[in-house]
């Protein structure tokens, strides 16, 4: 059973992309939650 790498190196970027961009609008959706709770105390 041989792996093809090539599928691995195509889809890498993409992951790559996504993560980075989950994580950068994942700490701006926090922030948000934060001030929210923050301002109904």
């Amino acid at each position: 059973m041989d792996i093809d790498y090539r599928i691995a190196i195509v889809l890498a970027p993409v992951v790559i992309a996504a993560s980075w961009a989950v994580f950068n609008i994942g700490a701006a959706a926090l922030r948000q939650v934060q001030g929210f709770f923050d301002r109904e105390a």
